[in-house]
């Protein structure tokens, strides 16, 4: 099992699949151990409950569900943020990488 797991949201599920390979890319070449797998709106409450989320990332496309999200990780030890847009656009693995372990830095940081 990875020491991190970052869960990316967006509408569908797919677009950011290319997202994910590419943060994994990245990951791989820093030497990180992260799990990163991206999930759709619909079934993101299933995989909150059924996976060791250390930290929810949100698509641009459904920054508008953000407090929505808040409400559902408030409570638990999972920080939680939208993608930068602009790393998004450009599909920067690295950058969306960086984001996500900063959040869990310093979530960690902050017990």
């Amino acid at each position: 099992m990875a020491e991190k797991t970052i869960m990316l949201v967006c509408s569908a599920g797919m677009s950011t699949s290319m997202l994910v390979q590419r943060m994994k890319k990245a990951a791989e070449a820093d030497g990180l151990d992260v799990d990163v797998f991206a999930t759709a709106v619909a079934d993101a409450d299933n995989k909150l409950a059924s996976e060791p989320v250390s930290v929810l990332m949100l698509g641009p496309q459904v920054r508008f569900m953000e407090s929505q999200f808040a409400a559902k990780v408030a409570g638990t030890n999972i920080p939680m943020a939208v993608i930068d847009m602009r790393a998004y656009g450009m599909m920067d693995g690295e950058k969306v990488l960086r984001q996500a372990l900063a959040l869990i830095d310093e979530k960690a940081s902050s017990k």
